[in-house]
């Protein structure tokens, strides 16, 4: 089992950054795919970023690539999102998710542990 707890989201205007973090309880983190899915009101879950087990590799939705960056730190169980240049339409509550599998896929179905959210509001 895997739990995931989420910090970081806040009130912040546009052209702001902010950094997520999430840490994962249990020994499978340094063997499980990260990633970061948002959803904002009325809008279904989509898909923000992913990173491979060692870091390797990432993938990051094309209306974030070059404002969002998706890292991860296997000493301290901890997945991170830096946002940058944050825009209204980046508002939602995002959510840490894991894969205890090789890949980085960018469907919600493929992660099976996921935390409680934590809310990320960009005003204009």
């Amino acid at each position: 089992q895997v739990q995931l707890v989420e910090s970081g989201g806040g009130l912040v205007q546009t052209g702001d950054s902010l950094r997520l973090s999430c840490i994962a309880s249990g020994r499978t983190f340094s063997t499980s795919t990260m990633s970061w899915f948002r959803q904002a009101p009325g809008k279904e879950r989509e898909f923000v970023a992913a990173v491979s087990r060692i870091g390797g590799s990432t993938v990051t939705r094309n209306s974030a690539k070059g404002r969002f960056t998706i890292s991860r730190d296997n000493e301290k169980n901890t997945v991170y999102l830096q946002m940058n240049s944050l825009k209204p339409e980046d508002t939602a509550v995002y959510y840490c998710a894991a894969r205890p599998a090789a890949g980085v896929p960018t469907q919600a179905y493929e992660y099976d542990y996921w935390g409680q959210g934590t809310q990320v509001t960009v005003s204009s």
